[in-house]
């Protein structure tokens, strides 16, 4: 038997008696040593979708068997069948398979226990270089990498990060790499500090950049948030969308065909890019950590997480 971080009917409890999963054919079993809670997690607690199971999808852990046996690996969180042979798996879109499991999301146990599954090819090995708190960062780095995937930025080119969360630090840490124009805008100064430190340009809204932007990343998942990030956009802009929305988001149609907008969903990315932006030093994760608990605390963890101002808290489970 293990433990785990279990929902239920928007309860989450600890549970001490959930079995260790026993991995199918082409799966991994996973000893989890650190697990992030992140938005999600949060939301899900609150009903934003119907999960009932083991929550968590950031994590780094140790593979019990398979090609990386004994090696720390992170995990991508969508989960193929094997033979798929669906739409979007032909097509190679893996990440939007109509018959997919998502980790800790979409009927698929998660990583806030002391063991998970995921199919062998979803795993990537951990650089020495990077540590675990650093690791457990791999999938809302990869995230944020995303971008880079889906729209072309360059020096010339203005770009906002609206936003001053988790994912629009490290979005923003990541947009900066281009060396485009970059401002990143937030309420909250201790936040934006962050970014200050390693010479990014930063706004809040009582002094908004006056200049309209080639791209715009909202990273807010408020629908005042999206409003900002719509008006900062240029006609023929990118708006590159990170967040989910709880509830309905009202969009003004004609103003986006007038305006001739782009509008990018942008979710899962690249690990590759993730894994050696950390161990290269290009981005700082450490510093959005504001607590830890061990996975017996991991009631108090969630408390903590949704805290006004709070970014990162990591449970320690394993190791």
């Amino acid at each position: 038997m293990m433990r785990a971080l279990w929902l239920e009917n928007q309860t989450l409890t600890l549970k001490t008696d959930c079995p260790i999963p026993k991995p199918p054919e082409g799966e991994v079993l996973v000893r989890v040593l650190q697990a992030g809670i992140c938005n999600t997690d949060v939301e899900l607690t609150r009903g934003y979708y119907p999960f009932t199971g083991v929550l968590g999808h950031e994590f780094v852990g140790v593979a019990e068997s398979g090609q990386f046996k004994g090696q720390r690996v992170c995990g991508e969180i969508n989960a193929v069948p094997p033979g798929c042979a669906c739409q979007p798996c032909v097509r190679g879109d893996l990440t939007h398979c109509d018959q997919r499991t998502v980790l800790g999301i979409l009927n698929r146990h998660g990583a806030f226990a002391e063991y998970l599954t995921l199919p062998e090819g979803n795993l990537h090995p951990v650089p020495d270089a990077v540590s675990d708190d650093e690791a457990v960062f791999t999938e809302p780095l990869a995230a944020a990498f995303e971008i880079l995937e889906q729209v072309k930025i360059g020096p010339k080119d203005t770009v906002y990060v609206v936003g001053d969360g988790k994912l629009g630090l490290l979005c923003a840490q990541v947009v900066a790499t281009t060396g485009c124009q970059l401002t990143v805008i937030g309420k909250h100064a201790h936040k934006l500090e962050l970014l200050a430190r390693r010479g990014l340009r930063t706004a809040t809204l009582e002094n908004l950049p006056t200049r309209r932007a080639d791209v715009v990343v909202e990273c807010t998942g408020s629908p005042t948030g999206f409003e900002l990030a719509r008006s900062l956009l240029r006609p023929r802009g990118t708006l590159v969308l990170k967040s989910t929305y709880s509830g309905k988001l009202t969009l003004d149609m004609s103003r986006v065909v007038v305006e001739e907008m782009n509008l990018i969903g942008s979710r899962c990315g690249p690990f590759p890019a993730a894994l050696q932006a950390l161990a290269d030093r290009t981005v700082d994760v450490c510093s959005l950590i504001h607590a830890r608990y061990p996975l017996a605390e991991g009631l108090a963890a969630f408390s903590h997480a949704q805290k006004p101002g709070v970014l990162k808290v990591i449970l320690n489970i394993g190791g």
